[in-house]
This record gives structure tokens, C-alpha cells and sequence, in this order.
């Protein structure tokens, strides 16, 4: 047995290996070889089980691999490899896993290759080139469970699998298979597949099918989870039998001919998670059954003929995040109750008959991306909450009656690229603060009754004239196609005469500013100048928190840090909180209580941890905090134990961006954390990020940019200028981040054992970044090349990569601010989330045993 998968090995196989003549197992998978594989394969008569997948073999197979007669396992999964499969392998009446999905084999199958293959139990071909039937002999394969040939060429009839008792996969979508002779035929082969009592998953998009659903559908094994039949021309009523499948969780229908009513009995599907219906000829009322969907998260009924309102009871499917009922017949206004629905990321109404008011609630969505409410009859105005809704990409508000002014909220929506407002009775202006929407890329609000001069800055410099066009009395550049802006004499004369006094007035305040800095700093330096409290923490006795910690036992102890310990406290009341006991003897200690508490007192923010209380005397200070009981992100990213897949560290990514944009412009004074790391990142039930820890943090309530201080933050994450000049500022925590980032992205410390002198975490990511290898940088749980979204996701984690280097420029000048961090984490944010969303979702197997 020779083990030497998942490494960096490189180059061919050596020929030797192949004169080892009692090897029985050979794993190389998962590595960078190359080459062709030799034909000396047939020396290793001995070999039960080869797997060469995730590699980079080319060439054709040799036909020596078929003198292996007691081979049980061969795998080429993810190769380069060409040519037909040679039919001496399908002659090996031991092969029970034979893989060969994601390289370029073409030709056909043999036709008895099920009659000599009786021990088969995975078949995986998909994403080929082969062509011709796909052999019925396949049937005779009684032990196979997983049947994956989807996304060739395979053409004729779908076999009856109705023989293949033990099957748990049948994939075959995107081929150009057929099932029904005549369009009138009901679909037999699904009828024959409810004998495969153990079928998870049943997916067969993309092919002519050219037939009806079956009434037995509902017959099918009680292990279903997947049914996958769009855009396969199917016509007919959805069965009402489809209720009986209570244990599915997906149901793509979609991009067919369905025609009649949506079934009631849809509602007894109480599992199903995505339901997809859209693209079709459906009729009738949205159902009321579908409420009963308490699991449903994606729900699409588009591209139908639907009719009456909006159900009001689709508040009560509290999972839903995706709705899609545009171009319907849907009439009535947005029920109230849909606003409630607070994880909504995308929503479409567009092109029905909705009408009434937009309502304020909706600045509830806080997590939508994509808003789009086109073609209806919506009137008054448009609520400026809506600038609320801080991860809207795409706002499509276009021909409808809304009127009123655009709102200047809008300008705070920092991640829009496409904004449609077009063919309504908007007036006013447009507002300047939409020039802050530094990632907007499309922009209309022609046709209504806008005046005034168009923005000029920021992003209206890529804008063209159709923006603007069939507007009462705008005017601007001549690029736009308007008139030119008029110049108010009187306003000149009037300038003339009030800057010089408004210049005096200014100049007589800084003199008089700094007068009084200059006497409030006699006693008090920059560097040791605490604010003092602006409200006072609620007390809490030293007896409630002794008791509450269990005398501080060592079973409540949360973690250690610089300045104490955290523990884990029931106080009087029931309530769960983290209590963070100073050490006094500690230099720093005090100061480091003073600073948090006064920090934490005046600042309020979702995604910052909340101080609910102090125990303050002359021996004894402690912070009472709230509990996060997912504990730290250090731990999700480090121990063996926990893990985040790639959307979840979006979202801790963003929250905690969100955290010191507050921090930095959103509070009275600018604050630095100064201490940023994953230890300090804490997570609640909810995953969602708190950013902890503000004991050695500055507020910045002198109008300061930088200030200088003795204290040190924690090596590897610090700004260099921190460590070398202690010199503190807002662009040291956007340092931090970027390393943060670095972190979470890559799996890696930046005080990993492979970084020292030589070379640190940000030089090791900027060297993959110019040699473009930066695919090596990646944790290894995010990223898998047989995920059907590896392409898009590679992108998006380039683009934080890059946008980490933006915040770790070695100069704290050319560094990014966090505005337009949080603006470009957004916007990747919108393109992992919408490049993952497919139309017709494909799925690759790769199993092994």
C-alpha cells in the first residue's frame, strides 16, 4: 500500500512504481502530477484500488489497465485525460467504483458493459464528450447506487432503472436525452424509478424529455430529497400526488411547459427547503398551503400566469430569503407582514399589478441584495428608510407612479451598482450624496420631472446622456444632452460679499480651539488622556458576580487575555453574561478598565459587543459583558473541531467591517480599536460578529488624526508604523483588518511558523498575486474543484486577496479607509451570493470509498 495523496508532489509517475508487484492500493489523488499513464500499468497485477483524481494526467488511457483482473477501485476523477475509455476496463468483473467525471473521454459505452460489471456500485462519467445511447445492459448492474452521467452527449431513451433496487443517485441532466415518444406520453421511466427504494436524488435537467409527470411521482421512495426535471419540455398539470413526497427538500420544476393550478397538497411537503416553478404556464391563486412550508428558503413562481394577491400568511415561512414572483397577474398591495421577513436577500415583484405605497418598514431588510419592484402601479413617495437597506446591489424602482424627491439616504447604500428609477413622476433634484456610490454602474432616472444640476463627481463621470433624458428642467455638462446650468448673478455678488466674512469667522474659532487645547493639556498629555464617562454603567455587586462565576471557578473560565480573565456568569436575573475580572497588579490594568469602560459607554452598534454593567472599587474592577456563546472566531478558523464554510466568513468579514466604519466615521469621535484579531472577534447564537476587547483602544475627541502611545498590540496583526513609531490612527485598524482578512481567507496565522524574517503572511499572498498562484493561498475547506461554482469563487476570494493588500500597504497614507472597505466587501459579497444562485443547478459527485 503506497498513501501520498494531498501533497505538492509534481512531475510524472515514476516507472518504477509500476514493477512493485505485490501493490495493491496506490493513492496519489489530490496532488500536481503529470504526464500519461504508462502502460506499464499491467505489470501490477496485484492492484485493487488506484486513484489518481485531482491531478494533471493527459493523454489517453492505456488498454493494460483492463489485465488488472481483481481491481476494485479506479478513480481519474479531475484529469486531462482524452480519448474513449478503453473497453477492456468494462471486462473487469471485480470493478465496484470506477470515476471518471471532469476530463475530455468521448466515444460511447459498450452496450453489454452491465452484464460484465455485476459488483459495480458507482458509475461517474459527467462532464465529457461522450455521445450515443446510454446502454440498457446498466440495469443488470443490481448493486450500483450512484449513477452520475450528467453534462455529455449521451441521446436516445432514458433506460428503466426500475431493476437497480439499492440506487441513491441518478444524475444525468444537461445530455440530450429523451423519455417520451409522443408529447402526450406520460414519463414511464419515473414510474419505474419507484422501485428504487433508497433514491435520494433524481436529477435530469436539461434534456427533451417531451412528456407528462406521472401520477405515481408520488409513489416515490420516502428518502427523496432532490428532484431536478427543468427545462425538459415537460407539459400536463403537476400531479397532486407530489404532496406525498414529504421528505424532498428541493423541487426544480422550472423553465417548462406546466400548465393548471399550483396543488394544494404542495403544502404537506413540510422539508422542502427551494421550490422552483417559474418559467412555465401556471395559473390560478399562490396557494395559501405554501405558508406551511416552515422550512422553505427559496421560493419562485415567475414567468407564470398567476392571479390575486399576495399570500399575507408568507410572513410565517420565517427562512425565506429568496422570493421571485415577477411577471404574474398579481394584484393588490405588499402585504404589511412581508416586511417582517428580515433575511430576505432578494425579492422581485416586478411586472404585475401591485399597487399602493412602498412602505417605510422596508429599511427592515438589512440583508437584501436585490430589490426589484419594476412594472407595477406603485404611487407616493419613496421612503427614505430605504436607505436602511445597507447591502442593496440592484434597486430596480422603474415604471411605476412613485413621486416626490429621490431620497439623499440612498447615497448611503455604499454597495449599489444598479439603480433604476426611471418612467415616474419623481421631482426635485438629484441628489449630490449619490456620488458617494462609488460601485455604481448603472444608473436611470429618465422620464420623470427632475430639475436642477446633475451631480458631476464620484460616478456620474461614467454616466451617458439615456440616464437622464425626458426630464423637465435638468441641466449639467453637455455630454448629458441638457442645458447648460444658468449662473446667478445676484448669488455671485452675494458670494463675493459673505466668503471673506465666512473665511474671518472661521479662522477667529481654530484660534480660539486651540487656545483652550493648549490649556485643557498643562496636566494631561495625548498619550495617557482618558474620556471620561458619557453615561454611566449600570453597578453591579461584587457578592452577584462571585456567585454568578461560581466564586470565579476555574470551570466558568472563558479565556485569558493582557489584562485578566473572562468567565462565564449567571447573574440574579437568569441572565447569561461574560464577566472580564482586571488584574490590578498588572501595569496598564486601570487604565485599560477606564478606557473600555468609557469606550464602551458611549458607543452602540449591532455588530459591537454590549457592556451591561462594571464592578469598580479600589481592589476589584470588572467589566460585565454580553455572552457569546459561539465563542471566538480564532477558534473557528484554528481548531480542528470547528469550521466556516466561504458565505460565513463573508458575513463575519462584513460585520466586523461594519463595526469599525462605526468606530471610525459613523461615531461623534473617531475611535481605534488598536487591537484587531480573531480573538477579539466574537460570535453570538446567530453567528453573527462582535468586535471585542477595547481595552487598549483611543478615542479620538480632539479632532486628532494620529496620536503617539506606549501601547503594544499584538504582533503580526499591528500596523508597522504602531509597532515601530507608536503612532496610532484609523488607518492602523485598517491594517489590522486587511491581515484579518488574510487570515480568515487563507487558514493561516500571520505568526505561523512559515512566516519569520524572511517573509511575512501579506509579502507570501502579494508574491502568489503576481506569480498568479494565489489558488494555494485558499483554506483548504473553502474551495473544492469539483464544486460547480469553483470558477466564481476563485474570483471572489482574488478579490479579497486584493482588496486585503489595499489595507496592508506599508505607507498608512495609501492605505483604503473603511468605508470603502466595507463598500468593496459588500460588493464581492453580492457576486459570491449571485454567482452561487444558479438558474439550474448542477451538482458533480465525486465519491470515495
Amino acid at each position: 500500500m503506497l498513501y501520498l495523496e494531498n501533497n505538492k508532489l509534481t512531475g510524472h509517475i515514476p516507472l518504477n512504481i509500476w514493477k512493485c508487484k505485490h501493490l495493491e492500493i496506490l493513492r496519489l489523488y489530490n496532488n500536481n502530477l503529470s504526464g500519461t499513464i504508462s502502460r506499464e500499468i499491467g505489470n501490477t497485477s496485484m492492484l485493487r484500488e488506484l486513484d489518481l483524481s485531482y491531478n494533471h494526467f493527459s493523454g489517453e488511457l492505456p488498454q493494460e489497465i483492463g489485465t488488472l483482473q481483481i481491481l476494485e477501485t479506479f478513480i481519474v476523477f479531475n484529469n486531462s485525460l482524452y480519448g474513449s475509455i478503453p473497453s477492456s476496463i468494462f471486462n473487469i468483473s471485480t470493478l465496484k467504483n470506477l470515476q471518471a467525471s471532469y476530463n475530455d473521454f468521448s466515444g460511447t459505452l459498450p452496450l453489454d458493459m452491465g452484464n460484465s460489471l455485476p459488483d459495480l456500485e458507482w458509475f461517474l462519467v459527467a462532464w465529457n464528450n461522450f455521445s450515443g445511447p446510454i446502454p440498457s445492459s446498466i440495469t443488470n448492474a443490481s448493486k450500483l447506487t450512484i449513477l452520475e452521467m450528467s453534462s455529455n452527449s449521451f441521446s436516445g431513451s432514458i433506460p428503466f432503472f426500475g431493476n437497480l433496487k439499492l440506487l441513491e443517485q441518478l444524475l444525468l441532466w444537461e445530455n440530450n436525452l429523451s423519455a417520451a415518444e409522443f408529447p402526450t406520453q406520460e414519463l414511464a421511466f419515473l414510474s419505474s424509478l419507484t422501485s428504487c427504494r433508497h433514491l435520494k436524488r433524481l436529477e435530469v435537467s436539461g434534456n427533451p424529455l417531451n412528456g407528462i409527470l406521472p401520477a405515481s411521482l408520488g409513489n416515490f421512495s420516502s428518502s427523496l430529497e432532490r428532484i431536478h426535471v427543468s427545462a425538459c419540455n415537460i407539459m400536463g398539470i403537476i400531479p397532486f400526488e407530489v404532496g406525498n413526497l414529504s421528505s424532498l427538500l428541493n423541487l426544480y420544476l422550472n423553465e417548462n411547459q406546466l400548465s393548471g393550478h399550483i396543488p394544494p397538497t404542495i403544502g404537506k411537503m413540510n422539508r422542502l427547503q427551494r421550490i422552483y416553478l417559474s418559467d412555465n404556464q401556471l395559473v390560478g391563486y399562490i396557494p395559501n398551503n405554501l405558508c406551511r412550508l416552515y422550512q422553505l428558503g427559496e421560493l419562485s413562481l415567475a414567468h407564470n400566469m398567476l392571479v390575486g394577491p399576495i399570500p399575507k400568511c408568507l410572513s410565517d415561512v420565517k427562512y425565506l430569503k429568496v422570493i421571485n414572483l415577477g411577471s404574474n397577474q398579481l394584484i393588490s398591495k405588499i402585504p404589511p407582514s412581508l416586511w417582517f421577513l428580515t433575511d430576505l436577500v432578494f425579492l422581485s415583484l416586478s411586472s404585475n399589478h401591485l399597487s399602493g405605497q412602498l412602505s417605510t418598514q422596508v429599511g427592515n431588510f438589512k440583508m437584501i441584495n436585490s430589490l426589484d419592484l419594476s412594472s407595477n402601479q406603485f404611487s407616493d413617495v419613496i421612503p427614505s428608510s430605504i436607505g436602511g437597506c445597507q447591502s442593496l446591489t440592484f434597486l430596480n424602482l422603474s415604471n411605476n407612479m412613485f413621486s416626490g424627491f429621490i431620497p439623499h439616504s440612498l447615497g448611503d447604500v455604499k454597495g449599489m451598482i444598479t439603480l433604476d428609477l426611471s418612467y415616474n413622476t419623481l421631482s426635485g433634484s438629484i441628489p449630490k450624496s449619490l456620488e458617494n456610490l462609488h460601485f455604481l454602474e448603472n444608473f436611470d432616472v429618465s422620464n420623470n420631472q427632475l430639475e436642477g444640476e446633475i451631480p458631476h463627481g464620484g460616478c456620474f463621470g461614467n454616466f451617458s446622456a439615456p440616464s437622464f433624458s425626458h426630464n423637465l428642467h435638468l441641466c449639467g455638462p453637455i455630454k448629458f444632452q441638457v442645458a447648460p446650468c444658468p449662473k446667478n448673478h445676484h448669488r455671485s455678488w452675494l458670494k463675493k460679499l459673505i466668503v471673506p466674512s465666512v473665511v474671518l469667522a472661521v479662522i477667529v474659532v481654530i484660534v480660539t480651539l486651540i487656545l483652550i487645547r493648549k490649556c485643557k493639556q498643562k496636566n494631561v498629555t495625548l498619550s495617557t488622556y482618558i474620556p471620561p464617562l458619557t453615561t454611566e454603567c449600570k453597578r453591579i455587586s461584587y457578592i452577584e458576580l462571585e456567585r454568578g462565576t461560581s466564586s470565579f471557578s476555574e470551570t466558568n473560565l472563558l479565556g485569558r487575555g493582557s489584562f485578566g480573565s473572562v468567565f462565564e456568569a449567571t447573574l440574579f436575573d437568569g441572565l447569561k453574561a461574560a464577566v472580564k475580572v482586571f488584574n490590578l497588579e498588572l501595569q496598564g490594568a486601570t487604565r485599560s478598565f477606564d478606557a473600555e469602560t468609557a469606550i464602551l459607554s458611549s458607543i452602540r452598534h449591532r455588530n459591537l459587543v454590549r457592556v451591561i454593567g462594571c464592578c469598580s472599587n479600589m481592589e476589584f474592577k470588572a467589566l460585565i459583558l454580553t455572552y457569546m456563546p459561539k465563542g471566538s472566531l480564532d477558534k473557528w478558523l484554528h481548531y480542528e473541531m470547528y469550521d466556516l464554510d466561504l458565505i460565513q466568513r463573508f458575513k463575519i468579514a462584513l460585520d466586523v467591517a461594519a463595526a469599525l466604519e462605526y468606530l471610525h466615521h459613523g461615531h461623534t469621535f473617531p475611535v481605534v480599536h488598536c487591537d484587531i484579531k480573531p480573538s477579539n472577534v466574537l460570535l453570538d447564537q446567530d453567528m453573527t460578529a462582535h468586535l471585542a476587547d477595547f481595552g487598549i483602544s483611543k478615542l479620538f475627541d480632539g479632532g486628532e488624526t494620529v496620536i503617539q502611545t506606549q501601547t503594544m498590540a499584538t504582533i503580526g496583526h499591528a500596523a508597522p508604523e504602531f509597532g515601530m513609531e507608536g503612532k496610532v490612527s484609523t488607518n492602523g485598524d485598517v491594517f489590522s483588518f486587511g491581515i484579518l482578512l488574510l487570515e480568515m481567507f487563507s487558514g493561516k496565522r500571520p505568526t505561523d511558523d512559515m512566516f519569520g524574517e524572511e517573509r511575512s503572511i501579506k509579502e507570501w499572498v502579494s508574491e502568489a498575486l503576481d506569480e498568479n498562484t494565489a489558488t494555494e493561498l485558499v483554506a483548504p475547506a473553502l474551495l473544492s474543484r469539483e464544486d460547480q461554482h469553483f470558477s466564481a469563487k476563485v474570483q471572489c476570494l482574488m478579490s479579497i486577496f486584493e482588496l486585503a493588500m489595499k489595507c496592508v500597504a506599508d505607507s498608512a497614507d495609501e492605505r483604503i479607509n473603511m468605508i470603502e472597505v466595507a463598500s468593496a466587501l459588500h460588493k464581492i459579497y453580492a457576486t459570491v451570493v449571485a454567482a452561487t444562485r444558479t438558474r439550474r443547478p448542477r451538482f458533480a459527485v465525486s465519491v470515495r470509498q
